[in-house]
């Protein structure tokens, strides 16, 4: 079971983070730097995997991460999760989000492509584009 999701930058700053088990904002922010110390001090090529820290559950739960450029995304799970599976989510949700983005453009119901756009005193005329379709 997924315990926590964590994101943060290389300073250690919290971009994102979603808890599936109750805490005080106190101990999430204890979670939060406690599971950086743990990740960021790690070289880049070993395991992505390690045993979570003393305040998310100790041995019984697991660390599962990545780095990409600026950003660690970090899932706490207990036991029963398979490591690679995790690391699989992780990597769709980061590789996936580029294609998602350009669907939902493509998506969109616009009735046709706006020409002018006029905000107060400001008038935009916006070049010919190619179509998605």
């Amino acid at each position: 079971m997924i315990k926590a999701i964590l994101i943060f930058n290389n300073h250690g700053k919290p971009r994102l983070s979603k808890f599936y088990e109750h805490y005080s904002e106190d101990t999430e922010q204890q979670i939060i730097r406690e599971t950086f110390h743990l990740v960021s001090k790690r070289d880049e090529n070993v395991c992505n995997f390690l045993e979570g820290g003393m305040l998310i559950g100790g041995s019984d739960n697991k660390l599962i991460y990545r780095h990409y450029a600026t950003l660690y995304f970090v899932f706490c799970v207990d036991s029963s999760e398979s490591e690679l599976g995790i690391l699989d989510l992780i990597q769709a949700g980061i590789a996936g989000a580029p294609a998602r983005a350009v669907s939902a453009v493509k998506n969109m119901n616009l009735p046709e492509m706006p020409r002018n756009i006029n905000i107060g005193d400001i008038s935009i005329k916006v070049p010919n584009l190619p179509s998605f379709k």
